[in-house]
């Protein structure tokens, strides 16, 4: 840093003054800046479009051409799928709702009880689904620390559920913990720890992802105590 050299009324001092950047430094900072703006931006746009573009492909085949708006358009509507989609999805849901509904439902539930291998797959998948949609549920509220995979190292974990049933009976003390892997928090481990050797933290479950998917170089903002600022 160079200094400057201005008189007073005491003498003579020298003061600091930044260093002039130069070319390449201030285009290095000024792309840096507008990557972090349009990263984020692009990429989930992307990752949309992405997604449009997959229900789509698979919606729209099924719907008949005397049905289909682009007959009619003569070009293509993205999101066309994905409306479609959910407009069944809403349809599904009122049908299965009254009573009509829940009796066919139940009967073909019947059904597929009654083959083996797809009873296993419809019953996991159905428990899943209903406990995911229950607004009563606990799974994955909670963000935990467990030292894992062996003392002294720490993970981070979501707490799934509590043992049930026999579990239950033979270990009480016992939480699931849900250990995801990076940066694809998809996968990961189903461990049973006991409920004492987690540390919870205050992050929620969607800080608690983004700092598994980023590998820890994001993490949650923590609040400034009003007494350290202010130093009372």
């Amino acid at each position: 840093m160079s200094k400057d050299k201005k008189a007073s009324d005491g003498g003579i001092f020298e003061v600091d003054r930044p260093p002039r950047r130069g070319p390449i430094t201030w285009l290095r900072s000024r792309f840096l800046t507008g990557l972090v703006v349009a990263a984020p931006i692009g990429i989930t746009i992307w990752l949309v479009w992405m997604f449009v573009t997959f229900v789509d492909s698979r919606i729209k085949p099924l719907i008949p051409a005397q049905w289909n708006p682009e007959t009619y358009t003569k070009f293509a509507l993205p999101g066309l799928g994905v409306f479609i989609a959910v407009v069944g999805l809403i349809i599904i849901g009122t049908i299965a709702a009254n009573l009509i509904g829940k009796s066919l439902l139940t009967y073909g539930e019947n059904l597929l009880i009654r083959v083996p291998l797809v009873r296993t797959i419809y019953t996991l998948f159905k428990q899943l689904f209903e406990t995911l949609a229950s607004s009563q549920a606990a799974s994955f509220k909670e963000v935990v620390m467990l030292q894992y995979p062996r003392e002294g190292t720490w993970a981070v974990g979501f707490i799934t559920a509590p043992t049930k049933g026999e579990m239950h009976d033979k270990f009480p003390d016992l939480v699931g913990v849900f250990v995801p892997t990076t940066p694809n928090p998809t996968s990961g481990f189903l461990i049973y720890v006991p409920r004492g050797d987690l540390v919870t933290l205050d992050m929620s479950v969607e800080e608690g992802a983004k700092l598994i998917i980023s590998a820890g170089l994001v993490t949650p903002e923590i609040a400034e105590d009003p007494l350290f600022i202010t130093g009372k």
